[in-house]
C-alpha cells in the first residue's frame, strides 16, 4: 500500500499477513445450489458499464436482449429455476434500457433509464407480471441525450436522481413528477454516483477524471479532486467522512484510492490490484465496514475491512470463481438470512450460461443464537422525510430497524403517482413533448404507420361530422320554413 509522501512518508503492505484481531477474518463466499439460481435468462449484451440488475427482498430485475426498443424482466426470489421463454418484460422504452434500481422504500416499485433519453417509474404487481408490461406510472423527460444512471435518494422516499450523456444531473420530484434541480458542473459523461449516509452530499466521477463532492440541493462542488488519478467509480464510506474510488494507476493497474471528503487534493492512501483490464465495482457494507471489489470480466470478489485508523484497507480474503461476471445485483439487508449468518449477497450475471447466481458472504459461527455483533441496527424501509421536506433543506439519517427477528413487518406506505395535465408544446403542428423524436429506422416506420393510421382516423372522423353538419342544416331550413306558416 502505498501513502503519498505529503500525508506519511512510510509505507506499508495491506496484503502482509497480519494477526489483529477481526471477527469478519474467516468470512468466505458460497454460491447457491442450481435450483436456487435463475437460469435461461436472455441477460443484456449492452457494453455499458452497468449492473443491469436489481435486487430487494421480494425481486430481482435483470435488463436483457430485446428485438426493437428496450426491456427487463422482473422475477419473485421465489420463483427461481428455468425461466419460460415467453416470460413477460417490462417493456416500455424505446432504446436500450440502460440502468435499473428499486425504490429501497416500496418494495413493488423500480425505476429505469434508457437510450431513449426518458427515465420511467414502474409499478411491479404482487407475486410478478402476468403479461408484458407497457405502461409506467410515470414517463420523465428532461435530458436531451441518453441517460446512464439513476439513484434513488437514501431517506427520502420522492427523490430520484438522474445522469445523462448530456453532462447534467436531473432530481426529481416524484410526488410532482417533474424535475426539481439540475447540476450542471460536469464537463463529460457521470460514470457513478453516490450519496453519503444521510443524503446531505452527492460524490460523483466523470470521464474528465476528477471526483467531485456536491450539496445537491444548490448543486455548489464543494471539493474536486486533479486530473492526477483516473477514477472510474466512487463510493460514500458510510459516516466515516471518506471516499473510497476505483480507477487505474499511471502503469495501467487497477488500484483503489481512499479520500477524505473533506480535502480531495490527494488521495490518503493508494493500492495497486492487479493488472487486469475490467473495471472494479466497489461495494460497502456501512454495518460491517467491509469492501467488496468485483472485476467486470473476471469472477473474482475481494474483500477488505476498512478502518479509521493506519492501515486502513485490511485485506482479508478474496472469492473465486471461473465464471466471469457482467454484472452484480445487492441484496438490502432486510432480505439476508441472519439465521445462516450471512452478511452480505450478490446476484451474478453470468452471460454465457444466461445465469442468475446468488452468492453469500458468511461469517462462520458455531452457535444458533442471533449475532448481535455482526447485525448492528440498520437502515430500513421507512423513509425519513418526504421529497418536499428534503428540498426545503432538512436533513435525517436513516430509520434504523433491527434484524433479530428476522423481517416480517410490510410496509404499510403506498406509492402514489401524481396526476399531472397533459402539457404540450406545438412547433409546426408537433407536439414536441409528445412525439419523442425517432433514433432508429424501425422507430421512423412505426412512427410513420402510427400517424398514416392517425390520419385515416381524423379523414373518417372528419366525414363523419361533414354529414352531421349537412343534416343539422337541412333540420334548421325546414324550421326556418315551418315558422312563418305557423304565425
Amino acid at each position: 500500500m502505498n501513502e503519498h509522501p505529503c500525508r506519511d512518508s512510510s509505507k506499508q503492505m495491506s496484503w502482509r499477513p497480519t494477526y489483529r484481531s477481526s471477527k469478519f477474518r474467516n468470512v468466505y463466499g458460497k454460491v447457491a445450489n442450481r435450483e436456487h439460481c435463475f437460469d435461461g435468462i436472455p441477460i443484456t449484451k449492452n457494453v455499458h458499464d452497468n449492473h443491469f440488475c436489481a435486487v430487494n427482498s421480494k425481486f430481482v430485475a435483470v435488463v436483457t436482449e430485446s428485438a426493437g426498443g428496450g426491456s427487463f424482466i422482473v422475477i419473485p426470489l421465489t420463483q427461481s429455476g428455468r425461466l419460460e421463454s415467453q416470460y413477460p418484460k417490462v417493456c416500455g422504452h424505446q432504446g436500450n434500457v440502460l440502468d435499473i434500481k428499486w425504490n429501497p422504500f416500496f418494495e413493488n416499485i423500480i425505476a429505469s433509464c434508457s437510450e431513449d433519453t426518458s427515465v420511467r417509474v414502474w409499478e411491479i404487481p404482487e407475486g410478478g407480471l402476468r403479461r408484458n408490461m407497457t405502461e409506467a406510472v410515470l414517463e420523465l423527460y428532461g435530458h436531451s441525450r441518453r441517460v446512464g444512471l439513476i439513484e434513488w435518494h437514501p431517506t427520502s422516499s420522492g427523490i430520484l436522481f438522474s445522469a445523462g450523456y448530456d453532462y447534467k444531473i436531473l432530481i426529481w420530484n416524484l410526488e410532482i413528477g417533474e424535475p426539481v434541480k439540475m447540476i450542471d458542473c460536469h464537463t463529460d459523461v457521470i460514470l457513478s454516483m453516490t450519496f453519503n449516509t444521510d443524503g446531505s452530499l452527492l460524490a460523483t466521477s466523470c470521464k474528465d477524471k476528477k471526483l467531485r463532492v456536491i450539496e445537491p440541493r444548490s448543486g455548489s462542488v464543494l471539493q474536486a479532486s486533479c486530473k492526477n488519478h483516473r477514477v472510474n467509480r466512487v463510493v460514500f464510506l458510510g459516516n466515516m467522512k471518506r471516499l473510497l474510488t476505483t480507477g487505474v494507476s499511471r502503469w495501467n493497474t487497477r488500484q483503489i484510492a481512499l479520500w477524505d471528503q473533506e480535502d480531495l487534493s490527494m488521495p490518503i492512501v493508494e493500492e495497486d490490484i492487479d493488472g487486469l483490464s475490467g473495471l472494479l465495482f466497489p461495494f460497502y457494507d456501512a454495518d460491517t465496514h467491509m469492501l467488496y471489489l468485483a472485476g467486470k470480466g473476471d469472477g473474482n470478489i475481494r474483500y477488505f475491512e476498512i478502518t479509521s485508523e493506519k492501515p486502513y484497507l485490511q485485506y482479508l480474503m478474496e472469492f473465486r470463481s471461473p465464471a466471469p461476471q457482467k454484472g452484480l445485483g445487492v441484496m438490502p439487508k432486510h432480505g439476508l438470512d441472519v439465521g445462516a449468518c450471512e452478511v452480505f449477497r450478490f446476484y451474478k450475471l453470468v452471460t454465457l450460461k444466461g445465469l442468475i447466481e446468488p452468492i453469500s458472504m458468511i461469517v462462520p459461527r458455531r452457535s444458533d443464537t442471533y449475532q448481535e455483533d455482526i447485525y448492528p441496527m440498520t437502515a430500513g424501509t421507512e423513509p425519513a422525510l418526504s421529497a418536499s421536506e428534503w428540498l426545503s433543506g432538512i436533513n435525517r439519517d436513516p430509520v434504523l430497524m433491527s434484524l433479530k427477528d428476522g423481517y416480517h413487518r410490510p410496509n404499510q406506505l403506498v406509492f402514489k403517482a401524481p396526476v399531472k395535465e397533459k402539457k404540450s408544446v406545438v412547433v409546426n403542428g408537433i407536439d414536441l413533448l409528445e412525439n419523442v423524436p425517432p433514433r432508429t429506422e424501425n422507430e421512423l416506420l412505426r412512427m410513420f404507420f402510427r400517424q398514416q393510421d392517425e390520419l385515416r382516423r381524423l379523414k373518417e372522423e372528419l366525414t363523419t361530422k361533414d354529414v352531421r353538419i349537412r343534416q343539422l342544416e337541412l333540420e334548421l331550413n325546414n324550421l326556418k320554413n315551418v315558422s312563418p306558416n305557423n304565425v
